[in-house]
């Protein structure tokens, strides 16, 4: 089922996220249903918090990113093929590596994308829809993809990332999408 995903100026895109147990109610559809929206979304990547679920969970899919690039393209993110998966729990253990730019969307918060500054690789625990821990480094663009989720389980927006005078530049844009004022299409939740 395509969920509705929430807007920007929605309170649980604020909070920090709550870890969850494996008899978390429904678990098995609720990933199901992420996956789905974010497809139908034409995301990368989905976190519970856009979905009005305040829990630390989110779903990952830079592998086709990497799919529709050619040789060049794929050149520049070495060690970084792409990953499909699902990350409960996640908590960041290490990130390292020299802060690098991109171009960051989100699907919060249409329409609009920014440079923003990340590191190169990230370090999680966390588990996976088996309940199984893991750690392991992330890097490029999948590194970059798993931090954008992760912001959202803490609360955080790619904008949040921004200078005080470009935040300040986009405020009517921001009020336009909190006040539904946007054409997107996917399903959508506006706060009020």
């Amino acid at each position: 089922m395509i969920l509705s995903i929430v807007a920007y100026g929605h309170p649980v895109l604020r909070k920090v996220a709550s870890d969850i147990s494996a008899d978390y109610p429904g678990l098995d559809k609720l990933i199901e249903d992420m996956w789905e929206t974010m497809y139908a979304s034409n995301g990368v990547g989905l976190a519970a918090p856009q979905i009005n679920r305040d829990i630390r969970l989110f779903v990952v899919d830079t592998a086709q990113m990497f799919d529709n690039m050619d040789e060049d393209e794929k050149a520049e993110y070495p060690g970084d093929a792409g990953l499909k998966a699902v990350f409960i729990n996640a908590h960041i253990v290490e990130l390292s590596g020299d802060k690098w730019s991109y171009n960051e969307g989100c699907l919060s918060i249409p329409k609009i994308r920014e440079d923003v500054n990340r590191e190169e690789s990230v370090t999680l625990d966390y588990l996976d829809e088996q309940f199984q821990p893991h750690q392991k480094t992330f890097t490029g663009l999948t590194a970059r993809v798993i931090l954008h989720e992760y912001d959202h389980i803490d609360g955080k927006l790619f904008i949040d990332h921004l200078s005080p005078l470009k935040r300040k530049l986009m405020k009517g844009k921001l009020t336009d999408i909190s006040k539904g004022k946007i054409r997107v299409d996917y399903k959508m939740t506006f706060p009020g």
